[in-house]
């Protein structure tokens, strides 16, 4: 079979990364009156983990498909290694695909499910033999070859579906929610090896999931996915310590969040000063866009930037930092989770990690509390 030819690169009009490895330009796609995607475009790296991340009917599946050939855009175009995808059928692409569900063949073995795509495009019986030992051994399934599908744990049926998925080295990997099925220790376990084996060949991966925690295991960046558009692209990092909208702040991880009104900000780059009634004090932000000075805006504090204790906080004069009473305990091993009913009425939301075992007295249920936080903790957004 014939590899698809380069051909001139994607139209100038539409800028881009010019290190970019997989382009999606433009790209929407209808079913009928339904917009799955709408205009995303977007340009991932050679050799990187890249996260599609959003909620059940937000269109990252769709746009995998799309990826893999399942799928004809209504517009748009798909570059992958400056070749333009478009009239490129599936099966002739550089790409591979990792199902939900594995689809392994339960009359095959490891070694024949593994050799399957390697045997239909005619490879000789000796290189089939070579290349099926060489990624079992990468999957650290080199001795259960001759087993079948059933004889397997859920994690082993993942690592033969992985090899299928890798044995033919395609440009690009798609995985749709690789280890959904897996129990979450060795869910946390195989993140670990996925990513060692990522890096050991050197694939690009694009990972379709709604599990945060894997995504940002995983990603070396992230998209969030809402209603067909990706509505942030970054780092894990970025995404949970700044979210450009409330939609990204509230889906990723927990957070506080609160409607206020900047009334002002400090001598020059000073912290904006933001009242906040749901809260019952100003709030103090270190860091947000001056445009936002007299207007509605959100502040968004992560759980874990709270700081909990019996004694008022010193020096606050009543901004960051609220009183309130504890509600909720729940202990989860490494942190503890505190809900905690603020005098306002709203309830906050606090983690603190387990550090000692021991010390000093825990605070319990129905205690009074101050919570504060400092200036560069809130995140102001706009939208």
């Amino acid at each position: 079979m014939n590899s698809p030819q380069p051909v001139a690169g994607p139209p100038p009009a539409a800028a881009h990364d010019p290190s970019a490895y997989v382009r999606v330009v433009h790209l929407t796609k209808r079913f009928g009156d339904f917009t799955a995607v709408d205009d995303v475009s977007l340009d991932i790296r050679r050799g990187e983990i890249f996260c599609l991340l959003g909620g059940s009917g937000s269109g990252k599946t769709t746009l995998l498909r799309m990826l893999a050939g399942f799928e004809k855009p209504t517009s748009g175009s798909i570059w992958i290694d400056g070749v333009d995808m478009s009239t490129i059928p599936p099966y002739e692409r550089p790409v591979n695909m990792m199902f939900q569900s594995y689809a392994l063949f339960p009359h095959m073995s490891v070694e024949k499910n593994v050799a399957f795509g390697l045997e239909q495009e005619g490879r000789g019986r000796e290189e089939i033999r070579r290349q099926v030992a060489e990624i079992l051994e990468i999957v650290r399934m080199g001795g259960l070859g001759a087993r079948k599908p059933h004889q397997l744990s859920g994690g082993q049926r993942q690592r033969v579906a992985l090899a299928r998925a890798l044995v033919k080295r395609p440009k690009l990997l798609l995985l749709d929610e690789p280890l959904a099925a897996l129990d979450r220790k060795l869910r946390e376990h195989t993140q670990f090896e996925l990513l060692n084996i990522q890096q050991r060949l050197g694939v690009t991966f694009i990972v379709v999931t709604h599990d945060q925690e894997e995504a940002m295991t995983l990603g070396t960046r992230l998209g969030v996915m809402n209603h067909g558009r990706i509505v942030q692209i970054g780092t894990p990092s970025d995404i949970y310590e700044s979210p450009a909208t409330r939609f990204v702040a509230d889906f990723i991880g927990s957070v506080n969040l609160f409607e206020g009104r900047v009334r002002g900000a400090g001598a020059g780059a000073g912290p904006l000063q933001i009242e906040c009634d749901d809260l019952g004090c100003t709030v103090r932000a270190g860091q947000a866009p001056r445009a936002l000075v007299n207007g509605t805006v959100w502040t968004a504090i992560r759980p874990e930037k709270i700081n909990i204790s019996r004694e008022a906080p010193q020096e606050s004069g009543g901004q960051n930092a609220v009183a309130g009473t504890v509600r909720e305990i729940a202990y989860m091993g490494d942190v503890s989770i505190y809900l905690v009913q603020i005098d306002s009425g709203r309830t906050l939301r606090v983690t603190l990690p387990n550090t000692e075992r021991g010390g000093e007295r825990p605070i319990a249920r129905e205690e009074r509390v101050w919570l504060s936080w400092h200036d560069s903790s809130p995140v102001v957004l706009s939208e």
